[in-house]
């Protein structure tokens, strides 16, 4: 049998590469112990000859008992043996169920692997219900970053799970750290790996595109084998029982900053169970890889229609534009806080996002363009002459300028009309 240290090296090893046979010779080793090792890091304990028990003679019967009732009392168990001949205590009986109840559920051990300062960041998505916007249920989703050495945590609350929710949250936490890591670690998700056979992977495209320009190095965890990202589910763990229990959210922007709250004053301040150090305090040995001089960017992208009501259609929402841009093709960047608006590459206009539904967000400048240009329209010689035809033209004008429809084209139909069957007929 070889030592902890050992089994440890050679994982070491072979997470860096190394084949078993450069393992067996750097470590001494023959293959097959390297081998047994890799397939299963569990470390046998030495057989020890258990001194004899008061139990022992009972321990049948006691099986038996289990079998009728799994959940059986150590109470009730002990009333059966006793009346056959039983003398021992209750605690004995206790401990003793206690480990055959360990045993009886299929348990594997396995070694804890520790990374280099600044070496890995592992991540997780973890669900948290819903948020309310004025009836309008959302879903909401964390995201937890954790550099694997000094346990320093980050969250970003979401309401998607999608491929630019994923970037736009990454790159939030390397600004939090300061840096990237040489390494993150993840899970299956599919917005990080589409297709996995054996130890082969094909990654998501986006993402390693992504990691690429932040000089980070992907891995996935082996399927089943949640173990090799456990820092970062405790981390989720951790956010459920410590953080949302007994509060209360206006918005997205209200969870978030409550959460970086937490993460000040609690979360990275405490004494981290696994490490007896402080997250912020084994930070500080942590050196990273400095982020470049220009980031990617991860706002949602996408071709928008400029339309008569001088706005564009986005996520059940309407924003608006200058109204000489009806009719226009756009382009619209999205973040958790803002929907920008472009031509080509130039800014047309910002808005803060918003998570209701249903919703016109509107700036007042685009209002006030939308009234001079309607009033330059009415000092206009063909407007003039239709609104004199009565107050149903004029009437009739107001209507066309509150629907946003092109009121010189309408005007000057109309009044050829006029001229053909009378302003009577066109008006009535």
């Amino acid at each position: 049998m070889i030592d902890r240290q050992s089994v440890f090296e050679i994982h070491r090893l072979r997470n860096e590469g190394q084949s078993v046979r450069k393992i067996s010779r750097m470590l001494k080793l023959n293959r097959d112990t390297v081998v047994k090792y890799l397939n299963n890091p569990q470390i046998q304990p030495a057989h020890r000859t258990k001194a004899s028990s008061k139990l022992d003679l009972f321990k049948e019967e006691i099986a038996r008992l289990l079998e009728l009732d799994p959940q059986a009392s150590a109470v009730v168990i002990r009333q059966r043996i006793g009346a056959l001949g039983y003398a021992g205590g209750i605690t004995i009986l206790r401990d003793y169920l206690h480990a055959l109840g360990r045993r009886s559920i299929a348990r594997t051990a396995y070694i804890r692997f520790e990374s280099a300062p600044g070496e890995q960041m592992q991540i997780d998505w973890g669900h948290f219900g819903t948020l309310a916007y004025d009836g309008h249920l959302r879903k909401l989703y964390a995201l937890a970053v954790t550099e694997a050495f000094s346990r320093m945590l980050y969250v970003q609350f979401t309401h998607s799970q999608n491929q630019e929710s994923l970037h736009q949250g990454l790159l939030a936490a390397f600004r939090f750290f300061g840096g990237c890591p040489k390494e993150l670690v993840f899970d299956n998700m599919p917005t990080a790996v589409t297709e996995r056979v054996g130890r082969l992977i094909r990654f998501n495209d986006q993402f390693l595109e992504f990691l690429t320009q932040l000089r980070i190095f992907p891995k996935a965890c082996s399927v089943g084998a949640p173990q090799e990202k456990g820092k970062v589910e405790r981390a989720i763990g951790y956010l459920r029982k410590n953080f949302w229990p007994l509060r209360r959210f206006i918005d997205l922007s209200d969870v978030n900053c409550q959460v970086r709250g937490w993460l000040t004053t609690v979360a990275n301040v405490r004494i981290h169970q696994g490490t007896g150090q402080r997250p912020c305090d084994r930070f500080t040995q942590v050196v990273l890889q400095p982020l470049p001089a220009e980031l990617p960017d991860c706002r949602q992208c996408l071709t928008v229609q400029v339309h008569k009501d001088f706005a564009v259609r986005f996520d059940t929402n309407s924003y608006s534009t200058p109204p000489w841009s009806i009719g226009w093709q756009l382009t619209l960047k999205a973040d958790q806080e803002t929907v920008s608006l472009y031509e080509r590459h130039k800014l047309i206009v910002a808005h803060a996002r918003s998570w209701q539904r249903q919703q016109r967000i509107e700036l007042p400048a685009h209002q006030e363009l939308v009234r001079k240009i309607h009033k330059k329209l009415w000092r206009d010689r063909q407007v003039s002459l239709f609104a004199a035809l009565g107050p149903a033209a004029r009437e009739y004008l107001n209507a066309l300028s509150e629907a946003n429809q092109p009121i010189k084209k309408s005007v000057q139909r109309l009044l050829g009309l006029s001229d053909e069957y009378g302003s009577a007929s066109v008006l009535w």
